[in-house]
């Protein structure tokens, strides 16, 4: 840890009552949270939640209206030079010149730091060793997001910010970036990521917030969340004629329904008493089930359970 700047017991990322409007627009409503260090702490949220205006203002790129930010003990719009020496990040979309070579972005790069890492060492870590002569204008999607992330550590930083950092990749290429990311967490760097990805909350965060309409509505480990989520099963079925949600909730079993385009999504602490009375009101109701799906407690349960609404709505 650099010197004088982060007290040792203290939050290395630390947001009270953070709000942030572009005019009539509430983004941030009063938004708070602290991460410790060496943590992956996960911002998960529908788009249009405020997480990418709240990882803007903790780089500094954007400034609140109201309230109390600090990254390894500075404040991001107040502290320069020292503020930007500690922070790596990647944005949603990282663009440069298409004939910008590999290793000289990285080494363009490396010239804004007083800590630099080695730049090969960068270019193994991040596969693109065979890549370093390439122009950035022919790089796939994986390799510039690959490329993004090398430049973000190329100062050694102790706290990383990525903004979606696998939203449009394939699930190959998002694999590799989770790998990525783990290692960071091995290598004891903060890491502070947005997502709406429930798979990738699950896999690599130690800790999330869960955000909806600028507010953090939940807060815990992934296990934490999920098990204060009544231990439910969800069930998502399609049926052949819509019914009334309120039948389906009164079946053997189910805490919970909701509809969402046709399809109805059940709680159920009795899953085998739940399909068992689904198949019999079907039956009565000379109805027919299109299909049946049945998955295990999920992050995604607890956003419908407390907001009523999907991840991706």
């Amino acid at each position: 840890m650099r010197e004088g700047i982060y007290s040792v017991g203290q939050p290395i990322i630390q947001v009270e009552d953070l709000h942030k409007n572009y005019g009539e627009v509430q983004a941030v409503r009063g938004l708070s949270f602290a991460v410790e260090q060496g943590e992956v702490f996960g911002l998960l949220g529908p788009n249009g939640a405020g997480k990418t205006s709240t990882v803007e203002i903790l780089e500094g790129l954007r400034t609140p209206d109201r309230g109390l930010v600090r990254v390894c003990g500075l404040d991001p719009e107040t502290s320069g030079n020292a503020f930007k020496q500690n922070v790596g990040a990647v944005l949603q979309s990282t663009s440069l010149p298409d004939k910008l070579r590999v290793k000289e972005a990285i080494e363009m790069f490396a010239q804004f730091y007083r800590t630099r890492a080695d730049t090969d060492q960068l270019l193994k870590q991040f596969q693109l060793e065979e890549k370093r002569s390439a122009f950035y204008g022919h790089l796939s999607g994986g390799q510039k997001q690959r490329l993004a992330l090398a430049m973000a550590l190329v100062n050694n930083p102790q706290v990383v910010f990525l903004d979606e950092p696998t939203a449009g990749l394939d699930p190959q290429v998002r694999r590799e970036i989770y790998d990525i990311i783990e290692q960071l967490r091995r290598e004891k760097k903060t890491v502070l990521l947005t997502t709406h990805y429930i798979e990738e909350a699950e896999r690599l965060c130690d800790r999330v917030a869960i955000v909806d309409h600028g507010q953090v509505i939940a807060l815990g480990t992934p296990r934490e969340l999920k098990r204060g989520s009544a231990g439910t099963t969800r069930i998502e079925v399609r049926l052949a004629r819509p019914v009334g949600d309120g039948a389906l909730r009164r079946l053997d079993g189910v805490a919970d329904c909701r509809e969402f385009d046709g399809s109805y999504v059940l709680h159920s602490s009795s899953t085998a008493q739940t399909i068992v009375a689904l198949v019999k009101h079907l039956e009565s109701e000379n109805n027919e089930l299109h299909s049946l799906e049945i998955f295990s407690p999920s992050l995604e349960d607890v956003f419908i359970e407390l907001t009523g609404r999907r991840l991706r709505e």
